[in-house]
């Protein structure tokens, strides 16, 4: 099976993407545009994405449509790829007609004016057709900057014979969490409970979560609150204690430990985006049978509460040069027969339709024991926190995130005086953007 990596990724290099030059919209006309005509006439548009379950969606668009071709280039994930769209942007030659953009990365793009508003093209008629997490995140105030890919509702990932063998239940809270992981330790030095090198996004999805607000957004208005935030403070204080009792596995995600880790018994859950089944199954393949999915553990007991980690939208550059086939295609893909055959290959529905589908919930997954995970990740997605927001420099933000709460993954510093350091860096940082930063 085809692996898909989704998530958010943290402590990326912003080296090549340029300053940012704040910019109120993104120059579109409030007239009603008619994509149809475009369709009709046909032509080519270039798609930059990294999803491999566009590929198939590309050949069903492509078969639909006589005279319409969609070149379909990778030119890298995340970081690589904005790096080559800004510099698009910035030489005002070479732009795609629609680019794979993270949510987390949307701000960034949008107050710099660089992605078109699909209003006109008909999204605001999409209000309603996808979950709450992934539909907030793009917005850009008024505008609709991108269509929603897929989404990366949290849940906890879990090895059910590890935690069989050792004697110990599946925790319900973040307490019992961290309780289940000195249980291991106390039974074998060498099992985690799960793994943390320090990853911004996965930091910054359980704050999300605790409702917890560490900044806030209006326009160029910036507030930033990670030293005094009730629910930043929260998750530092019980991180900080597990990093303290040693419980969590050094390894870094994405790499060769991980996936061995997960493989050998040496890391026993993963607190992750539901994009993550197709992972497991692709590269933990001893596993079948053996791994479960779990409601995300909880900061108050008997709470329902979930973030999103992760996922993509589908936008479309101010300035490129066929918006309106460059619609169509999105809105096939993300709204329209595409939905379907991305699925078949294993994305992460973000449309409220497929997440509700009696077909969906009850599908029976061979490698996670015949449990039917996606009650459980569409119940995650249904009970996502809202009113987050992300910074207008999450990139930015992410990328310095090693350089100042990472530090206490290595024992150098606390969390909760890296988020003062973290803090400081991006006031500086949102001042000199021209941010008013509070």
């Amino acid at each position: 099976m085809t692996t898909i990596t989704k998530r958010a990724i943290g402590g990326i290099a912003l080296t090549g993407i340029a300053a940012l030059t704040l910019a109120s919209c993104s120059g579109g006309s409030d007239e009603p545009v008619d994509t149809g005509e475009a369709l009709e006439e046909g032509g080519t548009i270039t798609v930059w994405a990294w999803e491999p379950s566009l590929d198939p969606v590309v050949e069903a668009f492509e078969a639909a449509h006589e005279g319409v071709t969609v070149d379909l280039v990778n030119v890298g994930t995340g970081i690589d790829s904005y790096t080559a769209l800004q510099n698009a942007i910035s030489a005002g030659q070479g732009l795609p007609d629609v680019a794979q953009v993270e949510y987390y990365a949307l701000p960034q793009f949008a107050l710099q004016g660089s992605l078109a508003d699909l209003t006109p093209f008909g999204a605001a008629d999409l209000d309603g057709d996808y979950a709450p997490g992934p539909w907030d995140s793009v917005h850009s105030g008024e505008e609709i900057i991108g269509l929603p890919m897929d989404s990366g509702p949290m849940a906890l990932f879990y090895n059910k014979a590890l935690f069989d063998e050792f004697g110990i239940e599946v925790p319900t809270t973040w307490a019992e969490f961290a309780e289940a992981g000195r249980a291991f330790q106390e039974q074998d030095p060498d099992v985690y409970i799960a793994n943390d090198a320090g990853d911004a996004g996965f930091a910054t999805s359980l704050m999300w979560q605790t409702g917890g607000q560490p900044w806030t957004v209006d326009g160029t208005e910036v507030s930033l609150n990670l030293a005094d935030d009730a629910g930043a403070q929260q998750f530092a204080e019980l991180w900080q204690g597990m990093l303290d009792d040693g419980v969590l596995s050094p390894v870094a995600g994405w790499t060769d430990e991980w996936f061995q880790g997960m493989s050998n018994g040496t890391i026993a859950s993963l607190p992750i985006g539901a994009w993550m089944p197709a992972n497991l199954e692709g590269s933990v393949p001893d596993g079948a049978g053996d791994w479960r999915v779990a409601p995300l553990p909880q900061w108050e007991e008997g709470a329902e509460d979930s973030s999103e980690n992760g996922g993509s939208s589908l936008a479309i550059p101010a300035e490129a040069e066929n918006q309106e086939l460059a619609y169509e295609f999105i809105e096939f893909a993300n709204s329209g027969e595409g939905v379907g055959i991305r699925l078949e290959n294993g994305a992460f529905p973000a449309t409220t339709a497929d997440l509700n589908s009696e077909e969906f919930l009850n599908e029976e997954s061979e490698y996670f024991g015949g449990q039917k995970i996606n009650e459980v990740l569409s119940a995650s997605s249904a009970n996502v926190v809202t009113d987050w927001q992300y910074l207008p420099f999450q990139v930015y933000a992410n990328t310095v995130f090693g350089d100042s709460v990472g530090q206490a993954y290595l024992g150098k510093t606390t969390i909760s005086e890296g988020m003062a350091d973290w803090q400081a860096t991006l006031e500086k940082y949102g001042a000199d953007q021209g941010f008013t930063i509070n």
